[in-house]
């Protein structure tokens, strides 16, 4: 069974997540999206609802694709969430140059702790590059329309937080 793991904080889960997730079912058999619990950020979402919220956008992707998906909340290093969930692959979204910096530092310190996970990058679609969740966040406190870059179900989550 091939396993992979998609992590992030999922601040809210933005469609350019979701064009990633979709993409990755392709790649394996079993999906963990690893929700990390980052004690350095201090999310609008807190944990339980973040899960929530994956959850409910990749039931339907689930029956499409025949991947099982499973959300995973992890604190530690993303490396021993790897080998906890007993994924061989690492799926990591790419938007710009500026993410690619980034991925490449942790890709070498990810291969130094186990060198049996590989990483694989999807670049995101064309149509989502420039979603960013922090943007998002902003766009809905300021009371614009986020209807571009979420699904109507986390748009209206976000309205009622800044509601």
């Amino acid at each position: 069974m091939r396993i992979g793991l998609y992590p992030g904080t999922f601040d809210p889960v933005t469609l350019g997540h979701i064009d990633i997730i979709t993409r990755a079912c392709a790649l394996v058999d079993r999906l963990v999206i690893g929700v990390a619990i980052n004690r350095d950020k201090s999310p609008l979402f807190n944990l339980e609802e973040r899960v929530a919220m994956i959850e409910a956008e990749c039931q339907a992707l689930c029956e499409q694709t025949g991947t099982q998906i499973v959300v995973h909340p992890f604190e530690n290093l993303l490396i021993d969430c790897a080998n906890d969930v007993g994924a061989t692959m690492i799926i990591r979204g790419l938007r710009a140059v500026a993410d690619f910096e980034y991925e490449f530092q942790m890709v070498g310190m990810n291969r130094a702790l186990n060198a049996k996970v590989e990483t694989v990058f999807l670049m995101a679609d064309a149509r989502r590059q420039a979603i960013a969740s922090k943007l998002v966040k902003e766009i809905a406190r300021l009371g614009g329309d986020v209807s571009s870059f979420v699904t109507p179900a986390v748009r209206d989550r976000l309205v009622a937080k800044f509601a």
